[in-house]
């Protein structure tokens, strides 16, 4: 769902489309009993959503996993070239 803040705020999104899409648009909407607008802006939102969070999540297998956890539970020994490289800090 969208947050009140943007709710509070507006900005424009102008489009074009073929007309078949936009009657198609326009009848989803009437059966939803929601405008074009409050149509398209919520299930584009939702699609937008999706996808950012499938881009942002990442899936490991168990083993993977485990091999992940292990590795940030006993990190590997600082090379000399990273110490010499904080040591520039």
């Amino acid at each position: 769902m969208l947050s009140a803040h943007s709710r509070t705020e507006s900005a424009r999104i102008n489009l074009r489309t073929s007309p078949e899409a936009k009657a198609l648009i326009e009848r989803a909407a009437a059966i939803m009993g929601a405008t074009v607008s409050s149509f398209m802006l919520q299930n584009a939102y939702e699609a937008a959503r999706r996808i950012v969070a499938d881009k942002d999540t990442l899936m490991l297998s168990q083993q993977a996993f485990e091999a992940f956890t292990a590795a940030c539970e006993q990190p590997a020994e600082p090379t000399q070239a990273l110490v010499d490289l904080m040591a520039l800090r």
